[in-house]
């Protein structure tokens, strides 16, 4: 490849083949259960509708179990 011709575009180059950061949120197995509404709540919007993995910034295992739980509170009427 070869080298950019002005030093802007140089910078530009560096700036977006820069790394992104590491997303992950670690959260405890233990507040992921269906009897914790108020957690539940911190990934659902205030219409009910459950958030995204890019919003909420979670692994793909924790947003499965964090999915379960949510439904699992909404068939016993702790969250809407």
């Amino acid at each position: 490849m070869s080298e950019p011709k002005t030093i802007e575009r140089r910078i530009a180059l560096r700036v977006h083949n820069r790394k992104s950061p590491r997303r992950r949120i670690n959260l405890p197995a233990e507040q992921i259960v269906y009897t914790n509404p108020e957690f539940l709540a911190q990934f659902t919007t205030p219409t009910g509708r459950i958030l995204p993995r890019r919003v909420t910034r979670v692994s793909a295992k924790v947003h499965r179990q964090i999915t379960r739980e949510i439904k699992r509170a909404r068939a016993v009427n702790l969250l809407k």
